[in-house]
């Protein structure tokens, strides 16, 4: 082999293995290899409440709400407990633990000398944060912790902000449309609620469902600091809410603050369609369809839809039928009792749904759909069972009478 073929074979594989870097030390890291041969520190999660131990009086927290166990209804057409799933996943709390479940303390937290830091993570660049103390321990908060891609980040030396007081509200995925109205529109209703605005990091980048939602809530998002992804920021006291994702003390002021004026009694039922989205979609929702439309539904496409009209239709929604979904997401603006009927595959026990139903005082229908083909469960379409929808339609007709 000449020599100048050799050397495009090496650089090749310096390209390679530069552009496989993320993934080779994360594989690294699953067999165990420590950091420190990785060429970082290691970086140790600790709660907060051990930072701010260590900051004495600098540090402090404020409880805001404390915890609490809400008794929540059993999804109406399930009689026995023992039917939910018990496995937590990845969510820390399983279906089975909803008729029972703790809404932790809502919190507020400051701390003292730290760095915010967040990477785009993965193939869709996930927004992904961590925040760092002055003893290069990751403070472990919901949604935020320390991840290789942020010791790969604090290596490339990128821009650095200072701040001298700060309020850091965001979470991993903030823009996605789930989190963003469960976990962060909630956070922000309580920051204004504290006068804490002013000094609130926003996102530089905003999705527009984002910028429509703080615009109706009147929030200036310009006149706030704002983080790009890819710096770090450093604070010298910097103040995080620490809030319970599904807590209803938190969730329902969303609902309020979204209610402008008199509205007229919800009565319409809706069927939320994945038709056009890129994976679980219903197989047979042209079949199930002339059931639902009988019943009085109308088919909508939640992405042909801006954020403002979303809110409009489910403001007058009495019925939600979809399969799971982010569109799902949007009965928090349903007027208290809703019926919410989720059509879900039981191999992906996903709760959250359910919790949100119950937070906001709705009654939840829990329905199995046969999951069809390979992969990760949120990509795999479904099938409806015609007979078990058509039971819970002709229940909820009986509830409230025909549409």
């Amino acid at each position: 082999m000449s020599s100048v073929v050799a050397g495009h074979a090496v650089h090749g594989l310096v390209g390679w293995l530069r552009r496989q870097r993320r993934g080779l030390l994360r594989w690294l890291l699953a067999l165990g290899v420590r950091p420190r041969f990785l060429g970082w520190r290691a970086i140790r999660n600790i709660a907060p409440d051990a930072h701010v131990a260590d900051t004495g009086k600098d540090g402090n927290i404020t409880v805001i709400a404390p915890e609490q166990t809400v008794a929540n209804p059993l999804p109406a057409n399930i009689t026995d407990r023992a039917a939910l799933d018990p496995d937590p996943g990845w969510w820390g709390y399983a279906m089975r633990d909803v008729p029972t479940r703790i809404s932790h303390a809502a919190r507020l937290v400051t701390l003292r000398d730290v760095r915010v830091l967040a990477f785009p993570d993965g193939p869709k660049a996930e927004f992904t944060p961590a925040i760092i103390d002055g003893r290069d321990r990751s403070i472990s908060l919901p949604q935020v912790r320390f991840r290789p891609g942020h010791a790969e980040m604090m290596r490339a030396r990128p821009p650095v902000v200072e701040m001298g007081s700060a309020v850091w509200f965001l979470e991993r995925v903030y823009d996605n449309h789930s989190h963003w109205l469960t976990a962060h529109l909630p956070k922000l209703l309580l920051l204004r609620d504290r006068g804490l605005l002013d000094r609130t990091v926003m996102p530089a980048r905003r999705s527009a469902a984002m910028e429509a939602s703080l615009a109706i809530l009147d929030i200036d998002a310009a006149a706030m600091p704002q983080y790009e992804t890819g710096t770090i920021l450093k604070v010298a006291r910097l103040t995080v809410p620490v809030t319970d994702r599904f807590d209803p003390r938190l969730l329902r002021p969303v609902r309020a603050a979204f209610a402008q004026g008199a509205q007229a009694p919800a009565a319409a039922r809706v069927f939320i369609s994945r038709a056009r989205a890129s994976g679980r979609k219903l197989l047979n929702e042209d079949t199930l369809w002339p059931e639902l439309e009988r019943r009085g539904f109308e088919r909508v496409f939640m992405e042909e839809l801006d954020f403002a009209a979303q809110v409009r239709l489910m403001q007058r929604t009495a019925v939600i039928a979809a399969p799971h979904g982010a569109g799902l997401t949007n009965m928090i603006f349903c007027p208290e009792g809703a019926d919410i009927i989720e059509l879900a595959d039981p191999g992906y026990p996903n709760p959250n749904f359910y919790a949100l139903a119950c937070a906001m005082g709705h009654r939840f229908w829990l329905l199995a759909a046969e999951a069809t083909g390979g992969g990760h469960a949120l990509h795999k379409d479904l099938t409806a069972d015609m007979t078990a929808l058509g039971d819970v339609l002709a229940r909820i007709d009986g509830l409230r009478g025909p549409a």
